[in-house]
């Protein structure tokens, strides 16, 4: 929010941010290949199928909302606020979608990933008007970024 109303040039965030709340008035150019995890939908492994509407927990509403309208599905979303694991152990939701690393949590609790909607990880966003102002400097700070990334090495140059 920071950079996109122009309270910053540069930033750094997930791409769930970004799938969830768009990118207008940012540029997102360059994915820095940390913090890596899959948004997935997850539920019982052998759960009965759901008659009428899917229920998902989640607070991803507008990717998941996305995610299953371009399946033709209609489902009721319930946001909800961390624990997501626990929405189908005490049958608020028949699914989730949230972020999974290891899939250790989900398997805690009985869930397995059903479907796999995208990969995240931290990614570099600029602002427009800094971008087009201050291209050479921008372009610049990118670029030893990439080098840094590619390398490994740390970025002393700025």
């Amino acid at each position: 929010t920071y950079v996109q109303y122009g309270a910053a040039e540069l930033g750094v965030t997930g791409k769930d941010v970004l799938m969830e709340h768009g990118g207008d008035g940012i540029y997102e150019p360059l994915d820095l290949g940390i913090a890596r995890c899959r948004m997935v939908v997850a539920g019982r492994e052998h759960a009965p199928p759901v008659e009428g509407r899917l229920r998902v927990a989640t607070k991803y509403v507008d990717c998941t909302r996305r995610y299953y309208a371009q399946q033709g599905m209609q489902v009721e979303i319930i946001k909800l606020y961390g624990s997501m694991e626990l929405a189908p152990l005490v049958g608020l939701a028949d699914r989730i979608v949230d972020l999974v690393d290891t899939g250790n949590t989900l398997k805690a609790n009985g869930l397995t990933p059903l479907e796999h909607i995208a990969d995240i990880s931290a990614r570099l966003i600029v602002n427009k008007a800094a971008m087009k102002m201050k291209h050479a400097r921008v372009k610049h700070f990118i670029e030893l970024l990439r080098a840094a990334r590619e390398t490994g090495r740390q970025v002393t140059d700025i």
